[in-house]
C-alpha cells in the first residue's frame, strides 16, 4: 500500500527526492505521514484539499483486500 501512496504523492511534488515516508503500524491501523518540503505542500494537498482526499479514498479502497486501515497525513519539514 506504501507504494500505492507514494506512486500517487509523486505525481504531483516537484521534488519527490526530497519526501519522507513515516509509517507507524499499531495493530490493523497503520498511520503513514508524509513529510513534504513547504513549496510541494499546496501541491500534493491541492485545491480545498480535493488531491489528499482523493488519496485517502483510493488507499481505503485498495486496503479493503488487507484488512487494515491506513491513515495519512500530510505534513511539511517544519511541522515534524
Amino acid at each position: 500500500m506504501l507504494e500505492l501512496i507514494k506512486y500517487v504523492v509523486n505525481q504531483f511534488a516537484e521534488n519527490p527526492d526530497e519526501i519522507e515516508y513515516l509509517v507507524e503500524e499499531k495493530g490493523n491501523t497503520v498511520d503513514v505521514t508524509v513529510v513534504l518540503k513547504e513549496s510541494d505542500m499546496g501541491k500534493v494537498i491541492g485545491r480545498q484539499g480535493k488531491i489528499a482526499k482523493a488519496l485517502r479514498t483510493i488507499v481505503s479502497a485498495a486496503s479493503k483486500k488487507s484488512g487494515k486501515r491506513y491513515n495519512i497525513e500530510i505534513k511539511g519539514k517544519d511541522e515534524i
